[in-house]
């Protein structure tokens, strides 16, 4: 079992103190057996310890800078959302393929963001502009929030806000199982909890640090339990020896634990594996032995919306993709949408 993330080290920006979660974090942490340094910007966190880029970055995955949100535009979160909420950047997690080993590019350190307020305030705006259409806000575009969040607490302040809210919807998805203390958050069915799920053959090769199946399964069943719109993120759908049996033994197992209050609101996300040339060269350097197939001769491309070609499956591979997950899916969960395949 994967313990919940405690930073070996943890920096704190200048102003960070002047906002109540950031003392409340400072004496959490002061009582820790955690180092605890200064740094004027999180740009300036440096000299983490390790003899080799190898090192550094596992130690950067374990580092958390406490500090400040400065940019309040939010980002758009299509398909999932209509805007990316921004409360941490970085994951404590390994996941071989993970887009953010390019996007935080050499910075692979945890952020987590103490002037809520000034974000919820921020989201306020969203939601009056739209008004009055419901404004879905994704809360793990750029982290997985759960990840850090016993130690933080802002998810859970989020979901009480969104409860609170009439036109704002909160969604968030996870890889890791520590769902405790959100189980009695005054969510009023205004958060959709979703958690990433994967066969095992995928979890076990390229998701090193992150909660295994039958966990994150159990933790949905607690999450259901308390009432929360519940939904699956199943990413990357990647093809291996045997995929169609491990996807078809995943939603299975889904089926069986799920309590049937679940399946009657229940949502799944489908997104096949993909990587860009980029991110194919930060993946080999951070994570040199993986098993990951990154091979552009046997994909096809695909413009991104970043500006980049992104490498995806042919499409016979994603006919037969389709195939299986939009027969299986129906005839297990008669009740669930499926919200997009991509």
């Amino acid at each position: 079992m994967v313990r919940p993330f405690v930073p070996q080290i943890v920096y704190f920006e200048p102003k960070a103190l002047e906002y109540p979660l950031g003392k409340t974090l400072y004496e959490k942490f002061a009582n820790m057996d955690v180092e605890i340094r200064e740094t004027t910007s999180h740009n300036q966190v440096r000299n983490l310890p390790g003899d080799n880029d190898f090192q550094k970055y596992r130690n950067a995955k374990s580092t958390l800078v406490v500090g400040l949100r400065k940019t309040l535009k939010f980002d758009t979160s299509k398909p999932s959302a209509e805007y990316a909420i921004p409360f941490a950047t970085g994951c404590m997690g390994h996941c071989h393929y993970c887009y953010l080993q390019t996007t935080m590019g050499s910075k692979p350190y945890i952020r987590t963001y103490v002037n809520t307020e000034e974000i919820f305030a921020a989201a306020e705006e969203y939601m009056k502009e739209r008004a009055p259409e419901v404004t879905r806000f994704e809360a793990s575009c750029t982290s997985d929030i759960v990840g850090i969040d016993h130690l933080t607490h802002t998810l859970k302040n989020a979901i009480e806000y969104f409860g609170q809210s009439e036109h704002g919807r909160l969604r968030f998805v996870t890889k890791f199982a520590h769902v405790d203390h959100l189980l009695d958050a005054e969510h009023r069915g205004k958060t959709r909890f979703r958690f990433s799920i994967n066969d095992d053959y995928v979890i076990k090769f390229f998701e090193p640090g992150t909660s295994r199946l039958n966990e994150r399964l159990e933790a949905a069943v607690k999450v259901a339990q308390a009432g929360y719109p519940l939904g699956f993120i199943i990413a990357p759908i990647y093809l291996h020896e045997g995929w169609r049996e491990g996807y078809r033994t995943m939603l299975e197992k889904l089926a069986e634990m799920l309590p049937p209050e679940a399946t009657k609101d229940l949502t799944f996300e489908l997104i096949q594996h993909r990587f860009t040339k980029p991110a194919k060269r930060v993946i080999q350097k951070n994570y040199p032995m993986t098993k990951l197939e990154l091979d552009e001769t046997k994909r096809k491309t695909k413009w991104g919306r970043y500006g980049i070609w992104k490498y995806v499956y042919t499409d016979e591979e994603q006919d037969e993709m389709k195939q299986l997950f939009l027969q299986t899916i129906p005839k297990l969960f008669p009740k669930a949408t499926i919200e997009y395949f991509t």
